[in-house]
């Protein structure tokens, strides 16, 4: 019989024969280890125990305690072992598909009956005492006709589907869990017992098109959790019950900020307390901008077909976009980005290298086509107002100009309260334009700049755009949660098509090169993660009602107007609520509202010229005097970059 080499993590290879099972060299190192094994990575690749390894490869055999692997077999597993229990429980289920998605899986059923929590919480049951058998995993591979057959027979048509979908040269692997099988491309567990029955939980039940299209069938999709051990499943769940409590869109309606219409999809209907906070958002960063050098300018927001042919978009991203068409046949394009518009802006005059770098900013209403089930409140629009700019360069500028975006995204971010933030390279893609001597120097430019600033990176190859690669800003929140806000992309594609140019020194017009550059990103979206980020109580400067002046009793309203009108003197929103309720009322509403300070006046603060005061979140109450609450408010409201 033939012989292969396999190659061990430490260096060390041994001969096996051809055909050997990964499970079969695990047991000829330990019987520890052979009942240990999860999976294995043969050459790169994720590998069943079960699965013959036919050539000469490295090897490195997966137990539980490999984090990676071991979370994905058990979302995997346990997608199957949810199906199993399902149709154990109602025979007639039809099966579909159960992929593995972030923290858990789906799978899509379908069922004359919904699912009810209730049975839920019956499956879940079923999927333990799955668990508990221990039952064997195993897997083979069948040809296209044998496995048509079976499906057809056991009255499974989405199978057959699947399978007339699946190129001709993949092989089809059949899964048993038990007694129970799944078409699936594995790798799974050896054993049902190896999923930690302690560890998962059922969330929630949606419906669901059949492969995504709204002529097909209506599915149920039911939703899980999984996790290595009970302590992390716990872990997250918390962070669920915490992240319903910091939900924008309930603290939205709380604090009166914002609101969705039908007949606006994914459009902000921003009421005053909202809109000011918008407001103060992009005052803020302008004030960063025009410090960094920056200048702002404004453009079209419907422009001609010929500019996004220009630009690749209408190519390369016209499924995003809204298009129009005139009465006299012209075809127009709502704009999905600035770039195109700061380019007429840079090339409306001739440049010299004396003015680069120039950078062009603009607070600019974008439009982008999101499917609607994609929309979620402020997170997730179809129009929304980007802080973007574009930094025009020469390439001997590049490398200083990357490195003082950087440094001006992070100084912001903290001005916000993210710390902990996280960078991610994305490179080329296979639908890209550029050749690749420009793709290696943005690409350089990039890594240097995040590696002379100490920053740790992870790199996502072949996610940039289709005109440069970029840097994404992920910041963590409060509760852990990451969101990606900032990018940073390196551009030498669209000046050349634009044919923008400038003049160097020797008098000759060379092209420069472009910077892409977003900091809060979609000032919508990052409105939406500041209220989840800060639970609605958002730092004093940054708040639209900083103060609510509150009569205890009548006599008292005098004095709330002469406290009202103090603290707006010293740069301070502040309101008065003179209204006839009592106190305890009024302070549980404008907690409920997310009111930073409430200050409250009775017979004994006009004498004394004082105020009651009381923060968010406090339970207590100190009587100060007027003049140095005025003194300490105004520190307060000032932003972070002017205080």
């Amino acid at each position: 019989m033939a012989q292969i080499s396999l190659t061990f993590p430490d260096g060390n290879a041994r001969d096996f024969d051809a055909g050997v099972t990964p499970a079969e060299v695990a047991a000829g190192i330990s019987n520890s280890l052979a009942k240990k094994a999860i999976s294995a990575t043969i050459d790169g690749a994720h590998w069943d125990l079960q699965w013959p390894i036919e050539a000469d490869a490295s090897i490195a055999i997966h137990t539980m305690k490999d984090r990676e692997p071991a979370e994905e077999l058990v979302r995997h597993d346990l997608a199957h072992i949810m199906a199993r229990a399902v149709q154990e429980i109602w025979p007639d289920v039809k099966v579909t598909i159960g992929p593995v998605i972030k923290d858990g899986w789906y799978y899509d059923f379908d069922r004359a009956e919904p699912f009810t929590p209730e049975d839920l919480g019956l499956i879940e049951k079923k999927m333990k005492e799955i668990i508990n058998k221990r039952d064997p995993v195993h897997t083979e591979v069948w040809d296209r006709e044998r496995a048509i057959a079976h499906y057809e027979a056991s009255g499974e048509p989405y199978k057959v589907e699947l399978i007339e979908s699946i190129p001709g040269d993949e092989p089809l692997r059949m899964y048993w869990h038990g007694d129970w099988q799944d078409l699936c491309r594995g790798p799974h567990l050896q054993h049902t017992g190896q999923v930690p029955a302690d560890a998962f939980k059922l969330m929630s039940v949606a419906g669901a098109y059949w492969r995504g299209d709204s002529d097909r069938a209506m599915l149920q999709r039911i939703y899980g959790v999984a996790f290595l051990n009970k302590e992390e499943l716990k872990k997250h769940l918390t962070m669920l019950e915490e992240a319903a409590k910091r939900d924008h869109r309930k603290l939205g309606r709380e604090m009166d900020l914002f609101h969705f219409e039908e007949v606006a999809p994914g459009s902000v209907f921003w009421h005053p307390s909202g809109w000011h906070i918008f407001q103060t958002l992009i005052a803020y960063m302008r004030r960063r901008q025009d410090e960094a050098g920056y200048i702002e300018v404004n453009t079209p927001d419907i422009m001609d077909r010929a500019l996004w042919e220009t630009s690749g978009h209408w190519f390369n991203y016209m499924e995003n976009m809204f298009l129009a068409q005139t009465h006299d046949d012209r075809d127009y394009a709502l704009k999905p980005m600035n770039c195109p518009g700061h380019m007429m802006i840079y090339n409306h005059t001739l440049r010299s290298y004396r003015e680069l770098p120039i950078k062009i900013s603009e607070f600019g209403k974008v439009h982008r086509y999101e499917p609607s089930g994609a929309l979620h409140g402020l997170l997730r629009v179809r129009s929304f107002t980007q802080d973007d700019a574009h930094i025009y360069c020469t390439p001997e500028q590049l490398a200083e100009e990357c490195a003082k975006v950087n440094e001006l995204i992070l100084m912001i971010y903290r001005d916000f309260g993210f710390e902990d933030v996280h960078v991610k390279l994305s490179t080329r893609p296979e639908n890209r334009i550029g050749t690749d001597e420009h793709w290696d120097l943005s690409e350089g430019a990039l890594r240097t700049t995040l590696e002379e600033a100490g920053m740790s990176y992870t790199i996502f190859e072949g996610e940039g755009a289709f005109y440069g690669p970029k840097l994404e800003y992920v910041l963590r929140d409060a509760i852990g949660r990451d969101w990606q806000c900032g990018t940073l992309q390196v551009d030498y594609n669209l000046p050349e098509r634009f044919k923008s140019t400038y003049v160097d020194a020797s008098g000759e017009k060379q092209a420069p090169v472009m910077l892409h550059r977003a900091l809060f990103g979609s000032l919508e979206r990052f409105t939406g993660i500041l209220i989840e980020h800060w639970e609605g109580k958002l730092p004093f400067w940054l708040a639209p009602r900083q103060v609510v002046v509150a009569s205890i009793i009548s006599d008292a309203d005098d004095y709330v107007h002469e406290v009202v009108a103090a603290l707006r003197a010293a740069g301070i929103r502040a309101e008065a609520d003179i209204r006839n309720e009592k106190i305890n009322y009024k302070v549980r509403e404008h907690s409920l509202g997310k009111v930073p300070v409430i200050l409250a006046c009775g017979q004994r603060e006009v004498d004394e010229r004082t105020v009651s005061m009381r923060r968010l979140g406090e339970k207590q109450t100190s009587v100060q005097d007027l003049n140095t609450v005025l003194g300490d408010l105004s520190v307060e409201a000032k932003a972070p970059d002017v205080a």
